[in-house]
């Protein structure tokens, strides 16, 4: 095995760290969600904006792996603090589902994902110095996370 195949044989591995990563929150994520959103979420009033239930699923699981791909551009670049915004996202992004969700402390998952926002605009930020591409496909993430905001938000003011 030359040199190269060997640190492209790592590089893969690292995409897959990602992906594990990422997947791993979503899994963790929708064990706090599965029973509650055909529980006390079914029946909590909502915003009029509010999507189908079956939409969040697809949404997330795409997101998920752009998420997983961003950090591996960026790992492949050896930032360390544009790596460590990305795992305090991937953080803030756990602790919010079990917080809305299984605790179902709404206001509380208000402040979590206010946070969340504003380390994903950290996140993109630092990533777009060390690798637009990498930047940019967290652009969809941002964007679903500030509608999810207004969810929460909703969901907080009317239950």
């Amino acid at each position: 095995m030359t040199a190269a195949t060997a640190s492209r044989g790592k590089e893969w591995l690292a995409l897959v760290g990602f992906a594990v990563l990422s997947y791993g929150v979503a899994a963790l994520g929708s064990l706090a969600t599965l029973d509650n959103v055909r529980g006390w979420y079914a029946v909590a009033e909502k915003p009029p904006y509010s999507p189908p239930n079956w939409l969040f699923g697809p949404v997330w699981t795409v997101l998920y792996g752009l998420i997983a791909v961003a950090g591996w551009l960026v790992w492949r670049r050896r930032d360390r603090p544009a790596l460590v915004a990305w795992g305090v996202q991937l953080a803030l992004n756990l602790a919010w589902t079990p917080t809305f969700f299984a605790l179902q402390w709404l206001w509380v998952g208000l402040v979590v994902i206010v946070a969340l926002d504003v380390a994903v605009v950290v996140t993109i930020l630092r990533f777009r110095r060390v690798r637009p591409v990498a930047a940019w496909l967290l652009v969809p993430y941002l964007a679903w996370i500030l509608f999810a905001t207004a969810l929460n938000a909703g969901v907080a003011a009317l239950n």
